[in-house]
């Protein structure tokens, strides 16, 4: 058999073939589906579809029982939420792993941008949402400006989640110029899985209350449309928040460090109601801390020159 020797035109027709295919934005490249990360992100978007299905069942429940207020809650729409909630943070594990495994194995394309963004979307912004009218607004306390505002709210969370997302893809496009400043590995703006994450934990300290009859006392009930327009304004500042990209598994800690998070992430999970909605406000309020501090720290130094 004769091997005859590419000729100079073919090997850089094959070279140019081989850059296409590389390509981001080649077409083939970018359509590319792998199967381990979206499969992960099918795993999100079903997790938010179910919580959707439970958000309406538990709404049903409310409707038949004539609930008024929040510790007048039927155990089946308890159940039904509590349903909702963990497909919630579900989906957030689920969200979590398809960008580690795609980016653990270089299998990033834009189709798998774009798929995840749907599925949050789904996940982190329509399921909230519904939690937002059915639980947290509507028959809080029973007062009818909660429920006139809850249709509203919801939206404007949905809204802002979606507004959030398509910044993301815009602003980590490829072919984008940044500059030092716009490196680095934090969030600009609260990202959507927190926002959804705070709202299901706020939705868990609730239902806790409802199983315990105990009511929700009035000051506290004015205070959750302010925080929950808060969530929504954060999604789409420019406050960043640490993304925990730098976290891998080469990351190294001290013994006591390592101890401290077992710790913690076991107090966490016996006091679940409680402890995630105070992680996620620390997380909210930390980003707000971090911003207030830049900002100062900026001022002095205009000042100084």
């Amino acid at each position: 058999m004769i091997f005859r020797r590419p000729s100079a035109a073919e090997r850089a027709e094959r070279a140019a073939d081989l850059a296409e295919r590389e390509d981001p934005y080649h077409v083939t490249q970018a359509s590319r589906i792998y199967i381990l990360p979206n499969l992960m992100t099918a795993g999100n978007l079903c997790c938010g579809f179910v919580a959707i299905i439970f958000c309406i069942k538990a709404n049903y429940d409310m409707r038949l029982a004539g609930v008024k207020v929040a510790s007048d809650l039927t155990p089946e729409a308890i159940a039904h939420f509590k349903w909702a909630v963990w497909m919630i943070f579900g989906a957030g594990a689920f969200d979590m792993l398809d960008g580690r495994l795609a980016r653990l194995g270089g299998q990033e394309s834009l189709f798998g941008a774009e798929f995840d963004s749907l599925a949050d979307v789904v996940s982190f912004g329509i399921a909230p949402a519904l939690m937002v009218f059915f639980l947290i607004l509507s028959p809080t306390q029973g007062l009818p400006s909660f429920q006139q505002m809850g249709g509203f709210l919801s939206f404007i969370y949905l809204l802002c989640a979606a507004i959030r997302l398509a910044r993301f893809n815009v602003i980590t496009n490829p072919l984008l110029h940044r500059d030092a400043k716009e490196m680095n590995k934090d969030f600009v703006g609260l990202p959507v899985p927190a926002a959804a994450g705070t709202v299901a934990s706020l939705v868990l300290a609730l239902l806790h209350l409802a199983e315990n009859s105990r009511d929700l006392p009035q000051k506290w009930a004015l205070g959750l449309p302010p925080l929950l327009a808060l969530i929504a304004i954060l999604m789409v500042s420019t406050v960043r928040y640490p993304s925990g990209k730098r976290v891998d598994m080469q990351t190294r800690a001290k013994l006591s460090t390592f101890v401290l998070l077992i710790v913690i992430a076991g107090i966490i999970w016996n006091f679940k109601e409680v402890g995630l909605l105070v992680c996620a406000l620390s997380y909210i309020f930390f980003g707000l801390f971090r911003h207030w501090r830049r900002y100062r720290a900026g001022r002095r130094t205009a000042n100084s020159l």
